[in-house]
């Protein structure tokens, strides 16, 4: 395995050990050679950047919206799924699609037919209603994001659940009911506690995902209006490929790449108490 172990850590230390090094230098594209050290100066640049308390946020918001969203509706699909139902096999596969369309694929579709304000499907219905369409990139742009990577992500959750659902003892549900307890106590009671762990994972696989969202932003909205969508992914990108400062975007990087591990321990501290 140390072939292997070797080359995984060359892939990623590699990557990292240039991103911070290049953090601590005045590296501009457009004016190679003249690179220099500046130690902390482009991580209080990068810090300090008006944009920076925006992109923050909205990372904040599109990580909290898409993972309450996600878990919610997974647990309700998971729950429906677990049915007996007609042509259950074929209606599993058609939820779970939309999982492996391509993040670039699915924002051109969400944008250009369905929440375009002219020609767009909610848009020829409200005018089918005789009501005003309304401009979901325009007016909710931060919302209109969420809802893209959710439907997305959704079946990614619902899956786990459902997996999770179907290893539940069916004989402690039947005896429950017998007992007289309500499907809500049921829920309560028994499912919730045996998906606290799936759910765990779940809301953890994602994480390492939804704080490096950028194709649904580039395609849809490129970060705007304004900073309105901008999160730190494309604010890094902003900052390192479209105004050329590599040190600047190198920082934010680096302080990504913080935040996230922040993110990651305090989710693997949470697996660690549910699996005792």
């Amino acid at each position: 395995m140390a072939p292997s172990v070797l080359l995984l850590l060359g892939w990623m230390l590699v990557p990292l050990t240039m991103t911070i090094y290049f953090s601590f230098l005045r590296y501009n594209l457009l004016d190679p050679g003249t690179e220099s050290f500046t130690g902390w100066t482009n991580y209080y640049y990068f810090v300090t950047d008006p944009s920076f308390t925006d992109a923050l946020v909205n990372t904040i918001f599109i990580f909290g919206g898409v993972l309450l969203i996600t878990t919610i509706g997974g647990i309700g699909f998971s729950l429906l799924l677990d049915q007996p139902m007609w042509k259950s096999g074929l209606i599993r596969m058609l939820v779970i699609a939309p999982f492996f369309v391509m993040p670039t694929v699915s924002a051109l579709v969400w944008k250009n037919m369905f929440m375009n304000p002219v020609n767009g499907f909610f848009a020829q219905i409200a005018i089918f209603l005789g009501l005003q369409p309304f401009d979901f990139f325009g007016q909710a742009p931060l919302l209109s994001v969420i809802w893209i990577i959710s439907w997305q992500w959704l079946p990614f959750a619902t899956l786990i659940l459902l997996t999770a659902l179907q290893s539940l003892d069916r004989d402690q549900l039947e005896a429950s009911e017998m007992d007289g307890a309500s499907s809500f106590s049921r829920f309560i009671f028994i499912i919730l506690p045996h998906l606290a762990r799936p759910i765990t994972v779940a809301i953890l696989i994602q994480t390492i995902f939804l704080l490096s969202i950028f194709a649904e932003i580039l395609v849809t909205t490129n970060g705007g209006p304004g900073t309105a969508t901008t999160n730190l992914t494309y604010l890094i990108y902003v900052q390192s490929l479209l105004q050329f400062d590599v040190g600047a975007g190198s920082a934010g990087g680096v302080i990504a790449i913080i935040l996230a591990n922040i993110v990651a321990i305090f989710l693997m501290r949470m697996i660690g108490k549910n699996l005792e």
